[in-house]
């Protein structure tokens, strides 16, 4: 239902007057997205979603190990769980960086599983004479 209401906002804000650009930029949404959004009636836009939401996951067969590992190790990356199923998995299918990246984003959606942020301070160093630092 999300998805319907991003359509209809797209919808309202060009009857208000506004560019697809400016669309875009008020709803952060790229502007090839807007202009397709603009494109579709309501029961294409809903076919798209639908569509889009039942796609096969070629990572599927390792969601199980891919939610346990996540769950033993909140913090690994995306490259980490990539490497855990190379090693564990020798007819693991070679697939692209990018695509380990989004099932992970989707296991840990799916499961609940956030990703913890390790917050840095950072402040200015105090200037110090010329080759002290080093």
């Amino acid at each position: 239902m999300h998805k319907l209401i991003m359509y209809y906002e797209v919808h309202r804000l060009k009857r208000e007057g506004l560019k697809p650009s400016q669309i875009g930029r008020h709803l952060v949404l790229d502007y090839r997205t807007v202009m397709k959004y603009l494109a579709m009636n309501e029961q294409e836009y809903q076919d798209f979603i639908e569509s889009r939401s039942i796609r096969n996951k070629m990572l599927a067969p390792y969601e199980e190990f891919v939610k346990i590992r996540l769950e033993a190790c909140e913090d690994a990356s995306a490259a980490q769980v990539h490497d855990w199923l190379k090693e564990n998995y020798e007819d693991f299918v070679d697939v692209d960086a990018k695509t380990v990246f989004n099932f992970v984003l989707h296991v840990r959606s799916k499961h609940g599983i956030p990703k913890p942020f390790n917050h840095r301070d950072y402040e200015k160093v105090e200037e110090l004479p010329y080759g002290k630092q080093t």
